[in-house]
């Protein structure tokens, strides 16, 4: 009995050696994974974009009133505006003054004639023998911009003096030039496009500039005569009625006319404010 025992607990310790192997659990080893070392990126200097002039311009985005706004907006525009009509009006008058002399025959002083050499290259009226039709072809040219409708269009072009091109190069007008370097490239620009936004040293000579456009270039051939028209009428020259020969100032068409004119009729508590 007792050798039986013994036999029975050899085998069963036999058995186990046998079977301990799989019946262990395994040992878990747990992986240690590194975070990855994060490269650090250069930290990227936002360049501030310079402006190209030396005018020191009203703060226009920080003024959150918007009635105060409007007002730092036109006090800083309307005395430009104001002076260049005030010089176009003098370079009427003496056009004016050569027509009456020439109508009743009488000879212009070398000093006339040296006035309107330099009006005429000025508004590009080419050379021309001063003549009654000559003179009253340049009336056409040389004449007023009513302030309304300056104010108003360097408002909308220059987002109250709010964009890139006002503050950078005094460009309120939204002007083009096509001379390399001669203003700053659009951000938007078609790749095709060779067109910069003009940039300008003084207010004057932005304003200079956009009076200058209206007064010559083709586009704005309609304006000019029905500015003449109303002349002719002895009619004021009013804003709203030159509007219509604005539509190539800009893609935006007949809605761009329109928004000048609903911008007119908003701001008029404005315009002779002093």
């Amino acid at each position: 009995m007792l050798r039986n025992l013994l036999k029975l607990v050899i085998a069963v310790v036999a058995i186990y050696g046998l079977i301990y192997p799989f019946i262990q659990p395994e040992e878990v080893t747990e992986e240690v994974v590194e975070a990855p070392v994060q490269e650090q990126q250069p930290v990227k200097k936002v360049e501030v974009e310079k402006p190209l002039h030396d005018v020191k311009l009203p703060d226009f985005a920080n003024i959150k009133d918007v009635r105060a706004k409007k007002k730092a907006f036109f006090d800083f525009i309307k005395p430009h505006v104001v002076k260049e009509n005030q010089a176009i009006l003098q370079q009427r008058a003496s056009i004016e003054i050569a027509l009456m002399m020439l109508q009743f025959e009488e000879e212009l002083t070398p000093t006339q004639v040296k006035k309107l050499d330099d009006i005429f290259a000025y508004y590009r009226l080419g050379d021309a023998d001063y003549t009654v039709e000559s003179l009253q072809s340049a009336l056409i040219h040389v004449d007023i911009i009513p302030k309304e409708l300056a104010l108003m269009q360097a408002a909308n072009e220059s987002a109250w003096g709010t964009s890139r091109f006002a503050r950078i190069g005094l460009n309120f007008f939204g002007q083009w030039c096509y001379k390399k370097g001669c203003g700053l490239v659009p951000k938007r620009r078609a790749d095709e496009a060779a067109h910069e936004v003009a940039a300008f040293k003084s207010v004057r000579a932005s304003v200079k500039s956009y009076f200058r456009n209206l007064n010559t270039h083709n586009a704005y051939t309609e304006l000019r005569a029905k500015r003449a028209q109303l002349r002719a009428e002895k009619k004021p020259i009013d804003a709203t009625e030159l509007t219509a020969g604005l539509l190539s100032y800009s893609e935006r068409g007949d809605a761009y006319i329109e928004e000048l004119n609903d911008m007119i009729r908003h701001n008029k508590a404005y315009f002779n404010e002093e």
